[in-house]
């Protein structure tokens, strides 16, 4: 185990000697110096964790160390030792930025428990800087692509927030890697040795979220044969992204709240209490004040999770990255594929760029996808790409559009005979929506203004009546 050395500034010699002797006991490294002066020159010459400094000195007295240490060593602890009669001074060091102050006679009980406390603080931050450190060397926080201002202001805030433990809220629209975002949080903080566990609380039937989340005992419900640990508990020590908060039922909600409040939960069916240490990081493609408002998330629960907010912008706020967004997607595709595409010619990257993106990333990269399975040599173009796109953006212009954008106004029909019942009606217009995405159900629902899970739960109504 490492030595922490302590630096040691008292002009009274008798005195520094017993308190190096103590420290020394205690399994420290201590350097000594009689007064502020020299004390400065041991600081340019080794790095102490914490500096125990008298206040009345020679030469250079405390406050005038204390000074000098906040302007060249900011992160260096000063605990400040005073007689009875100086208690004044001592008030105006902390003031200055000292870490805390002892008095003489020194109690060797307190002066053991702030040196453990001044050196917890040194290492927090210094891992903090490390891994701030880390994040500015990334440049691009690992696959994410950040070039545009949009997103370096995203970054900027990824920097100062994912090496603490808050709580993280992510807002953007779907597609726009809200997931990558809570995965680079995790992947730059003192938990990323711990699991990453992620849920969309949108694509988990409600019957069936509860027990996902919190877990369930054995007989919870019809079918539980065995205990079953939820994502919380698989998260402890971690970090678990809950995606599409607003879509949890009210009474989730509340858990929820109650372990973001407290630590703690009882599984589905259970009488304990089950302890876990979790950091969360949410989402939501919704507008969070709207979704309050709405009824869709608890108010006390938007201000429990709005204690850090990243608000992701969409694609086509950011087209600058699109080019960067390719090139970082080709290596996947083709190793996925066993294909050999090197790049995407002028025509169709102008095509690519005149489009709006309402998928976001989501959408990019499956229409990137598609053109490497279908290009059959080393370069996409235009006949690569997907048809051309419905009025709204199902896809972007292919070579039968000749790259340009269909006219204002086009249109697709459904025609609807009268006496069509308006559940049939509802019927048609969402399979039709559905066809013409693709079978993208996360653009669909966008595109219908559903939910996913409303749209989840329709499919699932029709494949019974079939």
């Amino acid at each position: 185990m490492m030595k922490h050395r302590i630096l040691v500034v008292e002009d009274d010699a008798p005195a520094r000697k017993g308190l190096e002797d103590l420290l020394i006991a205690w399994g420290y490294d201590v350097s000594a110096a009689p007064d502020g002066a020299e004390a400065l020159e041991r600081l340019a010459e080794e790095a102490p964790a914490v500096v125990l400094s008298d206040l009345v000195m020679p030469r250079l007295d405390g406050l005038g160390l204390l000074s000098a240490i906040q302007k060249d060593y900011p992160g260096i602890p000063v605990i400040v030792l005073t007689g009875q009669g100086s208690v004044e001074n001592a008030v105006q060091a902390m003031k200055d930025g000292a870490y805390d102050y002892l008095t003489k006679p020194l109690d060797p009980g307190r002066l053991q428990l702030l040196l453990e406390k001044a050196l917890e603080r040194t290492e927090t931050a210094r891992e903090l800087a490390l891994l701030r450190r880390q994040l500015r060397q990334r440049g691009a926080y690992g696959r994410m692509v950040a070039g545009a201002p949009a997103m370096l202001e995203v970054t900027r805030q990824l920097e100062l927030v994912a090496p603490t433990d808050a709580t993280v809220f992510v807002v953007g629209e779907s597609g726009t890697g809200k997931e990558l975002v809570a995965r680079t949080v995790h992947d730059n903080s003192a938990r990323r040795r711990g699991p990453f566990v992620a849920l969309n609380c949108a694509a988990i039937p409600e019957s069936l979220l509860e027990s996902e989340i919190f877990g369930h005992e054995k007989g919870a419900f019809t079918g539980a044969a065995t205990r079953r640990q939820g994502c919380f508990e698989l998260a402890d020590e971690g970090t678990l992204f809950l995606d599409e908060v607003a879509e949890m039922q009210p009474a989730i909600q509340v858990k929820f709240l109650r372990v973001l409040q407290e630590g703690r939960f009882r599984r589905l069916g259970g009488t304990t209490e089950v302890s876990v240490d979790v950091r969360i990081v949410a989402a939501t493609n919704k507008e969070p004040l709207k979704a309050v408002q709405d009824g869709q998330l608890r108010e006390d629960l938007y201000y429990r999770l709005n204690v850090f907010t990243i608000s992701l912008p969409a694609l086509r706020d950011r087209m600058e990255d699109l080019d960067e967004l390719i090139e970082t997607s080709l290596p996947e595709f083709n190793e996925r594929h066993q294909r050999a595409v090197r790049g995407v010619d002028e025509a169709a990257l102008a095509a690519l760029r005149r489009y709006g993106w309402p998928g976001n990333i989501r959408e990019l990269r499956n229409v990137i996808e598609r053109a490497v399975i279908m290009c059959p040599g080393d370069l996409i173009g235009l006949p690569h790409m997907p048809s051309p796109p419905a009025p709204g953006g199902v896809a972007p212009a292919s070579g039968a559009a000749a790259a340009a954008t269909p006219p204002e106004g086009d249109t697709v029909e459904i025609r609807i005979p009268v006496g069509t019942t308006v559940d049939e009606m509802e019927r048609r217009l969402i399979l039709h929506t559905l066809q013409q995405t693709g079978n993208n159900k996360t653009r669909a629902a966008e595109i219908l203004g559903i939910s996913l899970k409303t749209l989840h739960n329709k499919l699932h109504k029709y494949n019974q009546g079939t």
